[in-house]
């Protein structure tokens, strides 16, 4: 009885397009054509996302300080922007080291740099939020990235979820790839995909402490997907470029 109900339930939704939420009932998303796809430039990374970020989805990049997180935020927008497309970065906390951006490769003339500034942590965010609407709602960007890293888990708790259904239904049958960037999962759309990092850096040990330097980074990125439609992960080593 309780399995006939369900089922009328479902059928019900279903009729009146109901059924879906930010993760679920939307088609199989075909992972066929490289231009559907925001690419890594980093064959194991891409290998895993099989192509790189769906455009037309939101996606998320998660992981904690010292994960990796930003060294792939900056190999995207490098990817992207060399590839010709033009990309935005809402940068709510105003962390962004233009010289390690350019150290990435990343084209400054075409990314769209939107600043925060000093100020409560949930004025900045909702500042940022609009910001994001504002640059998705404008169109024209090949990626569109919203940069939560540094908030504080419980003030991203505290946003209510139609906050990304606003988001995804922006983007949704868009050229854009929308990526969130966080401590944690934040939220996804039906053919987005969340990244979860988790890494290690080096540093120069036989340097006294306040001279020590970055040297490198390994990163283990873990991909997961709505039912699965992509799975996996891999290993991503970087190496301080020592002429910087």
């Amino acid at each position: 009885m309780a399995n006939s109900a369900l089922a009328v339930l479902e059928t019900a939704l279903r009729e009146r397009k109901l059924d879906r939420t930010l993760t679920t009932a939307l088609p199989p998303l075909e992972r066929s054509d490289p231009a559907a796809f925001i690419p890594f430039d980093l064959a194991a990374m891409d290998a895993v996302l099989r192509g790189g970020l769906p455009r037309g989805q939101v996606s998320e990049l998660a992981g904690p300080h010292s994960s990796g997180r930003t060294t792939l935020l900056l190999q995207l927008l490098g990817a992207a922007t060399r590839g010709g497309e033009i990309a935005a970065l809402v940068d709510t906390c105003d962390h962004l080291d233009v010289a390690s951006a350019s150290a990435a490769g990343i084209d400054l003339e075409r990314l769209l740099w939107i600043r925060g500034e000093a100020g409560p942590i949930d004025r900045l965010v909702d500042r940022a939020l609009k910001a994001l609407n504002l640059v998705l709602q404008a169109g024209g960007f090949g990626v569109v990235v919203l940069d939560l890293a540094d908030v504080p888990p419980r003030v991203l708790k505290s946003l209510p979820f139609t906050t990304w259904l606003r988001v995804q239904r922006i983007v949704e049958g868009s050229d854009t790839a929308c990526l969130l960037v966080g401590p944690e999962p934040l939220a996804r759309s039906a053919g987005g995909l969340t990244v979860m990092c988790t890494g290690q850096t080096t540093w120069n040990v036989d340097a006294p402490v306040r001279a020590r330097r970055f040297t490198g980074l390994e990163t283990e990125v873990r991909v997961v997907s709505p039912r699965r439609r992509v799975d996996g992960g891999a290993r991503i080593a970087a190496v301080a470029n020592d002429s910087q």
